[in-house]
C-alpha cells in the first residue's frame, strides 16, 4: 500500500480550510470552556437576534373542586436576546513551516486555538472584559452580582473554607434560586487540598477526572465544578493578564445561556498584509509568511446575575 502523502498548504484551498480539519478545533474549544460546561446550548442566528426562553417561576398548580376554577400558572418564562459576537485571531507563520510541515502546524492549531478561544468567552462572560482589558461583547456578566464570600470568612473551627462554599450556597439559594454548580480558578484546588480540620484530617478529596481534557471536571460541596484560568483572569503563557482575585463563580447555571452561530473558520492567505501590536505594517508575500485567519461567533445571555456569588481570595491570599 501507498504511504499517505504529507498535508501541504499547496494541496489546500488557499481561501477556507475544510472542516475535517476546524471541526475538532471547534468541539474542543467548547469543552474547554468552563461556562460553557455549565450553562445549556441553545442555536444562535448570525444576522439577527435569537430570543432566548429563559426559564423564571415554576407555574404554580393547585387542587380545584369538580367543574371549579381552574388556577392560572403565570410567570413560567422570560425571553432574553441573544446577538452573536464574532471571536478571531490572525496567526502569521513563516511559509518554510506551513510548507514544509503543514501536519505538524495544524496539530499545533488544535491545541492552542481551542483554549484561545475558550479562554476569550469565559473572560467576556465571566468579567465582561476582552482579553486586553476592554468592554467585552456580552451585555451580562457573571461577576457583577452583588453577593460576594471571601475566603477566609469561616474560622476553622467552624469548617473554614469548606464554611465558605456552603456560604456561597446559601447566598445563592436563600435568594430562592437552586445552586447548580461552579466555575473555579485552578489556583482554587491547592487551597482545596491543603485544608484540614482542626485534628489535621483533610477536609476535601481531589473528584476531578483527570486526562479527560474538558472543563467539567468533578464536583465541588455536591455540586459540579469546572476550572478556567478565566475565572482569576491570570492566563498561562499570556503576557499582560492579571489576576482579579476571584477564585470562583457559583449559582444557578439554568439562567445562563449560550450559542455558536458557525463552527470555526481558518481561512489563509500568502499575499495581505497585518498590523502588529506597535503599529507596525507587514506583507505577507515580502515576508514570505503565510495569515491564518480563525473566527467564530458566539453569544452569552444570564436571565439575573444575582442568581451567582462570586468567591474572592483574601487580601494578599492566594
Amino acid at each position: 500500500m501507498a504511504a499517505t502523502p504529507p498535508v501541504k498548504l499547496s494541496n489546500i484551498s488557499s481561501t477556507l480550510l475544510p472542516p475535517t480539519i476546524t471541526g475538532p478545533i471547534f468541539e474542543k474549544s467548547v469543552e474547554l470552556s468552563a461556562v460553557m460546561a455549565l450553562s445549556r446550548r441553545v442555536p444562535l442566528a448570525l444576522t439577527a437576534n435569537t430570543a432566548i426562553p429563559i426559564p423564571g417561576d415554576v407555574p404554580t398548580a393547585d387542587w380545584v373542586d369538580q367543574a371549579g376554577r381552574k388556577p392560572l400558572g403565570t410567570g413560567g418564562m422570560q425571553v432574553k436576546q441573544m446577538a452573536g459576537k464574532k471571536l478571531a485571531v490572525l496567526v502569521p507563520v513563516s511559509m518554510e513551516v506551513a510548507e514544509t510541515n503543514a501536519a505538524g502546524l495544524f496539530t499545533q492549531l488544535s491545541n492552542d486555538l481551542p483554549t484561545a478561544f475558550a479562554r476569550a468567552f469565559d473572560a467576556a462572560a465571566i468579567h465582561g472584559k476582552t482579553m486586553k482589558g476592554a468592554g467585552g461583547p456580552f451585555a451580562d456578566y457573571l461577576a457583577s452580582t452583588s453577593k460576594v464570600v471571601t475566603i477566609g470568612t469561616t474560622t476553622k473551627a467552624n469548617g473554614g473554607i469548606w464554611g465558605d462554599l456552603v456560604q456561597m450556597q446559601k447566598e445563592v439559594i436563600d435568594d430562592d434560586w437552586d445552586y447548580t454548580g461552579t466555575v473555579a480558578d485552578p489556583r482554587l484546588r491547592p487551597s482545596l487540598l491543603t485544608s484540614t480540620d482542626l485534628q489535621g484530617r483533610p477536609i476535601f478529596v481531589d473528584t476531578t477526572v483527570a486526562g479527560t481534557g474538558a472543563a467539567l471536571a468533578g464536583t465541588l460541596v455536591g455540586e459540579p465544578v469546572a476550572y478556567s484560568r478565566s475565572v482569576s483572569g491570570k492566563q498561562r503563557r499570556q503576557s499582560g493578564s492579571v489576576d482579579t482575585g476571584l477564585r470562583a463563580i457559583g449559582g444557578d447555571w439554568t439562567q445562563c445561556a449560550y450559542g455558536v452561530g458557525m463552527d470555526i473558520t481558518v481561512k489563509v492567505s500568502r499575499e495581505a498584509t497585518y498590523v502588529d501590536e506597535d503599529g507596525g505594517v507587514h506583507s505577507a508575500f515580502q515576508e514570505n509568511l503565510v495569515l491564518l485567519l480563525c473566527e467564530a461567533y458566539y453569544g452569552f445571555v444570564a436571565s439575573d446575575v444575582e442568581a451567582f456569588v462570586r468567591l474572592n481570595a483574601a487580601a494578599g491570599g492566594s
